[in-house]
This record gives structure tokens, C-alpha cells and sequence, in this order.
């Protein structure tokens, strides 16, 4: 199924409402989806020890949270590499990056050179107004940024989402869900007393070792989350609502909701 236009969407739901299976639902379906982590650009930033991957382990390592700055640089960085933003300009820039962007004729050419300065600098700090590519090539599904409005409106300077979609299953139905599952801590196994159940309750079915309840899916553990994410997710989704990009999406379940999610994505893109 080949997009008409590009899907540059976001996923918001609270702590277990299934957001992960519903991403890789809609990335399986939809070939042209690629998936864009914040939290994978990080680690692979670190891993190969570019000059942002330095600032942020160095930020790490103290305890700090990484600052929306860098974030917004290292998905920046990552949809100029990929060709995705056109139109942009640096303009703080080191003399290496500047002369690694140059051409022949010595003016930045384009994405190529926007995406080639970051790459050699990403930590100059850039005025940017580049334009996104509405080539359906250029589709992604964005997870762990935004995750606040002040977030939300600085992405909107580097690249318009335009599909936002808002998970929804009641909370009695989420916290049965949470507080029925087990973990096998050394594979990571997940169960489910009520759907997915071990043959021996309480205990893993390959290694026979006892399951464990993840300390964050205690009732009142997660009430404590589940009340942070409505604080921060409220003024998000009233941010993206102001700009006609929203979509609220209710079910019990991840299967009831997938079919309706299919569906209008494929109204809006294909």
C-alpha cells in the first residue's frame, strides 16, 4: 500500500495502555513507516561516541535528564541524514563543519549540506527553518518525544506532525491489565493472569524459575504514574487539537482498537 502523501505521527497513551503493540502494528502494515526512537538515536549516538553522543553520556552519567535540546538536535540530525528536511541553514557552524558542508562553489547545498554539518557538528547550535519532505517516503512514527506541549510547539520548528493519535482504554480496564502480569526477569518473558496465563501459576514455563511482579505495575505504584501522564499529556493533546491534527481513539483492547487505527490512517494517507 503505497502513501499518497508522508505520515509524520505520534503515539500518546498512558503506562499500559498498549501504545508499543500498536506502534509495531502499524509499522508491520504500513512498510512505508519508519520508526523513529528518541531513545535509540540516543544510545547509538553514545555507542559511536559522536560529538553529541559525548555530550549526553556526560549528561547521563551525572544524573541529569537530558536537556529538550539535544533531543530536538539528535531527531534534527536524524531526519537531515535522512534526507527528510530540506530548506535549512545553520548559522552557528565550526570552520569544520562549515567547509564539510561547502560544495564546489562554496554555498551549502540544500538538505545534503544541512544534514553533512550536522554530522560533523551536531552540537552548533542552529537556527533552523527548513521545510519537511512530503514525500511519502519520508513517513515516520516518532516515539519518546514530544512528551509535553513546550516540547511539542519546539518540534513543530523543525518538522509538523500531522497525525496525532490519543490511545484511550479506561482505567479499571488498564489496571487489571497491569496488576495481572508477570515477569521472567532473566528473559524478560512477560504473562498475564487473565489472558496469558503460565501452565503453573507463578512460575516460568521454560525454566520452571518463580515470576516476578515488576515494581512499577503495584496499584499504587501506578496510579502515581498514571496521574503524572494526564498532567503532562492534557496541555499536549490540547496543543494538537488547536492544530487539527488529533485523533482519539477508545477500545478495551489493543484488538479493538487496531482495526479503527488501520482505518483512518489509511483515510488520512493512503
Amino acid at each position: 500500500m503505497r502513501l499518497r502523501r508522508a505520515a509524520r505521527v505520534i503515539l500518546v497513551g498512558a503506562p499500559g495502555v498498549g501504545k508499543g503493540t500498536q506502534s509495531d502494528r502499524l509499522l508491520t502494515r504500513f512498510p512505508q513507516l519508519s520508526a523513529i526512537s528518541s531513545g535509540d538515536l540516543l544510545r547509538h549516538n553514545v555507542k559511536n561516541r559522536t560529538p553529541l553522543g559525548i555530550k549526553v553520556e556526560r549528561t547521563m552519567k551525572t544524573g541529569e535528564l537530558v536537556s529538550d535540546d539535544l533531543i530536538l538536535r539528535l531527531i534534527t540530525n536524524e531526519l537531515g541524514r535522512r534526507g527528510w528536511l530540506f530548506g535549512g541553514r545553520p548559522t552557528l557552524m565550526t570552520l569544520s563543519a562549515s567547509s564539510a558542508a561547502m560544495g564546489d562553489g562554496g554555498a551549502l547545498e540544500g538538505a545534503d549540506a544541512f544534514g553533512s554539518a550536522l554530522e560533523v557538528d551536531p552540537l552548533a547550535g542552529a537556527s533552523l527553518s527548513q521545510q519537511a519532505s512530503e514525500d511519502p517516503a519520508a513517513s515516520f512514527l516518532l516515539d519518546g518525544f514530544p512528551r509535553t506541549a513546550t516540547q511539542a510547539e519546539r518540534l513543530d520548528g523543525i518538522v509538523p506532525i500531522n497525525w496525532v493519535v490519543s490511545l484511550q482504554t479506561p482505567f479499571d480496564v488498564i489496571m487489571q491489565r497491569i496488576s495481572s502480569r508477570w515477569v521472567h526477569e532473566p528473559s524478560g518473558r512477560v504473562y498475564n493472569t487473565s489472558f496469558n496465563a503460565p501452565k503453573v501459576p507463578g512460575f516460568d514455563d521454560i525454566t520452571g524459575d518463580r515470576l516476578v511482579q515488576r515494581a512499577d505495575d503495584k496499584e499504587e505504584v501506578y496510579r502515581t504514574r498514571f496521574q503524572k501522564f494526564q498532567e503532562t499529556s492534557e496541555p499536549l493533546l490540547e496543543h494538537y487539537a488547536k492544530k487539527g491534527v488529533l485523533w482519539e481513539v477508545e477500545g478495551m483492547s489493543s484488538d479493538e482498537i487496531t482495526p479503527k487505527l488501520y482505518q483512518e490512517f489509511e483515510r488520512r494517507f493512503l
